[in-house]
């Protein structure tokens, strides 16, 4: 575990642990005085080693910056934000563990963490008995809607499902062959089937799917099958470094944009930083966020990470919203009044909305996921993104499309949970 007092600064040793120091101390001064001298205790839960580091490491990032920023602002409800790091070293397992140690041996107002899936249900049922509040930074798969969990990536009805239009589409190439690629866990297995489902609602074919774990190098096994298959479309659901493995195989089989593209759900800016521009060039990515929109408010953001983290470092959807939801929860406390999770949650009733890099993001009061827009974007030589579409507004989020999950929905301003059939999803 890694405890940090208010607006303090990270570097890293070479164990890999965080070690936070003190500005003002380094100074020799003393921080300025909040309005409550005890600070209130919030939870950090990402990979910073392991498979997921990749990922893990820049959305903790994030958090950190807004933290500070807030701190240095005066802190929320006078009081100062403590920061208590926990470390799961990409294991699932490990998750649940320190979401109990966070929620009952810490007692932190609030956590923000988790990157895959299957993190997150590893410690649903750890914050729903204990009545705690997870921020959730990523897009994911839907099929769930938790009271105890606040969700600030898109939807599949916010990311996918418009991706998917747009390759049906004149513009995205009239596409007819979808194969469907990705890692072996819940998030690339249920957006997959909710794909073939809604393919098949269309009338368009999906010629093969390849599932590997988490990790996985040796995607020269899986080629030969895609190029079998001959797809004229890849849907990416590959998550974490393996992504570098593949992108490298399939640009070493000349298998090019050109001849088969690729459609990411996984794979931002962040990501390509490991991976030669001529590698990716041409492919294709479906975010809510790309670093390349020009508004004051993401060229203010951008500046600051670079300050912060590294003028090479490069901002993505996750690190923005992962950035946002810290802001999401002061806005929250701050109309309740309080750090209790019950009024906090109260408030998210309001329809919280944070003016984010970008665009400003809203929670909805009746799902308790954001509001976000679609955006395509295509890989440059630079390793950003032009984006090629974007939905005319955000969308409303939908956790449960009724092709994928008919009778289930969500609403938590009405009781919460409606529950459907049981629907297996395929293996």
């Amino acid at each position: 575990m890694v405890r940090s007092a208010p607006t303090r600064r990270t570097v890293l040793t070479q164990t890999g642990k965080a070690l936070f120091f003190s500005p003002w101390l380094l100074a020799g001064c003393s921080p300025p005085k909040a309005k409550n001298a005890d600070p209130v205790k919030v939870g950090i839960l990402h990979s910073q080693t392991g498979t997921m580091a990749i990922s893990g490491m820049a959305v903790r990032n994030a958090e950190i910056l807004a933290i500070e920023e807030i701190n240095a602002a005066g802190g929320v409800l006078g009081r100062q934000i403590e920061v208590i790091e926990e470390e799961p070293r990409s294991r699932a397992e490990l998750y649940a563990k320190y979401a109990e140690t966070l929620l009952t041996k810490e007692k932190v107002a609030a956590v923000f963490g988790c990157w895959t899936s299957a993190s997150r249900k590893k410690v649903l049922p750890v914050f729903e008995k204990h009545n705690g509040l997870l921020f959730y930074p990523l897009q994911y798969e839907g099929n769930e809607s938790s009271r105890n969990i606040i969700y600030t990536g898109a939807v599949p009805n916010q990311q996918i499902l418009p991706a998917l239009d747009w390759l049906l589409s004149s513009d995205g190439g009239k596409k007819k062959r979808f194969y469907l690629l990705g890692s072996d866990y819940v998030f690339p297995r249920t957006a997959n089937f909710i794909i073939a489902r809604y393919l098949r609602s269309k009338g368009v074919e999906v010629v093969g799917e390849s599932y590997n774990p988490l990790g996985y190098r040796d995607y020269s096994t899986v080629l030969p099958k895609i190029r079998k298959a001959e797809p004229d479309i890849i849907i990416n659901t590959i998550n974490g470094d393996s992504n570098i493995a593949f992108y490298n195989e399939l640009a070493a089989a000349e298998i090019t944009p050109e001849k088969i593209p690729v459609l990411a759900t996984s794979v931002g800016e962040d990501g390509l930083r490991n991976l030669l521009p001529a590698k990716v060039k041409g492919h294709l990515a479906a975010w809510s966020y790309f670093q390349s929109i020009d508004t004051p408010s993401n060229t203010a953001f951008i500046t600051q990470f670079r300050k912060e983290f590294g003028s090479d470092r490069v901002t993505d959807d996750p690190i923005v919203s992962a950035y946002t939801q810290v802001y999401l929860w002061k806005l929250a406390v701050e109309k309740a009044g309080s750090f209790e999770v019950d009024k906090v949650r109260d408030a998210f009733r309001s329809k919280i909305e944070f003016n984010a890099p970008g665009y400003a993001i809203a929670i909805d009061p009746k799902t308790q996921h954001a509001f976000r827009y679609c955006m395509i974007g295509r890989i440059r030589d630079d390793r950003q993104f032009d984006i090629v579409y974007k939905s005319p507004a955000p969308i409303e989020p939908d956790p449960y499309p009724q092709f994928a999950f008919p009778g289930w929905s969500c609403d938590w301003t009405k009781g919460g949970l409606t529950r459907g059939a049981n629907v297996a999803i395929t293996q």
